[in-house]
């Protein structure tokens, strides 16, 4: 099948402050038909830039861009109608309802007007779509603009930050919208630097830190990555007793940290972990439970990108 998405060598260079700054370097990534893929990045990573490629919003420095298997931007105008992109909020009328809103859109693209109500009801606003937009939460507005890109019933969805300043309702919202347009076929590209959202999201993630590609697969395989796990370790006794199980593990060289409970965690080899109760063993320190935590994708995150934080979005 033919990937949605494929993007070899990008790079994006731009001139700032009398220098030039990379802003994509050098990336590779295949975003396949189906699902939902989620590209990973700090701030300032490149995301916002690599989607811009795509959709021809500027011109790559150098490299490729497939979408549909078509070369973009060339061919960008062939293909314009199979994709959907919300890389920045659209402007609506404050005093118009939503309906009107996608009904003006809708006429002046040539859009038929029974689609209107279809993708109000698939982004969840149909009881919400005769109130002005300026009374909308800003999860709703996300909606509406979700609304005005499915006007067109596009097979890929490219959404940049969608969750980006939502309440936790808001955010369930967009992850349950999300979820819905991937059951329908719709491929869905979702840019975030919400990692708990994406990782209870997508099915497949990117992970890129200055501009390059540092991780992809799926959400088990980017969380199965690493060399070290991190386990909860408790002896018992008072506090005092913790402090001085923790400074023996310190000086043995362990990683320890405490959690928001004061529990006491330390990062180790799984096949190590059995050390641990041995050290304080020896200590006269005896360990009540050693278990693992599970990995989060944030810690996958930070692992991976250790080395290499920073760049310009």
């Amino acid at each position: 099948m033919t990937a949605a998405i494929s993007i070899e060598a990008l790079t994006k260079t731009y001139a700032a402050r009398g220098q030039q700054v990379r802003a994509v370097d050098g990336l590779d990534l295949e975003i396949p038909q189906g699902g939902i893929f989620g590209f990973l990045g700090a701030n300032g990573a490149g995301k916002t830039t690599t989607i811009r490629a795509i959709v021809g919003h500027m011109r790559a420095t150098s490299g490729t861009i497939r979408v549909f298997d078509m070369p973009v931007p060339k061919h960008l105008p062939s293909i314009i109608d199979r994709v959907g992109a919300l890389v920045e909020a659209p402007l609506f009328f404050p005093n118009f309802s939503g309906r009107k809103n996608l009904s003006l859109l809708a006429r002046s693209r040539g859009f038929p007007q029974e689609r209107v109500d279809s993708v109000l009801a698939t982004v969840g606003l149909t009881d919400r779509a005769g109130s002005r937009f300026a009374t909308y939460s800003l999860g709703m507005k996300q909606r509406l603009g979700v609304a005005s890109v499915l006007l067109k019933d596009p097979d890929l969805l490219i959404l940049d930050e969608p969750a980006n300043g939502l309440d936790p309702p808001g955010i369930l919202e967009m992850r349950k919208l999300m979820r819905d347009l991937s059951a329908q076929g719709k491929t869905v590209f979702v840019s975030s630097h919400i990692l708990s959202e994406i990782e209870h999201t997508c099915d497949r993630v990117a992970i890129i830190a200055r501009g390059k590609l540092v991780r992809t697969g799926s959400v088990q395989e980017i969380l199965s990555t690493g060399t070290t796990s991190r386990y909860t370790v408790k002896v018992p006794g008072d506090s005092a007793v913790r402090d001085n199980a923790a400074r023996s593990l310190l000086a043995a060289g362990w990683s320890v940290f405490a959690d928001e409970h004061g529990e006491m965690l330390v990062d180790v080899a799984a096949e190590r972990a059995h050390e641990i109760t041995a050290h304080l063993a020896n200590d006269g320190l005896w360990v009540s439970e050693l278990a693992p935590v599970a990995r989060t994708l944030e810690a996958a995150f930070l692992e991976l990108t250790a080395d290499a934080q920073g760049g310009a979005q």
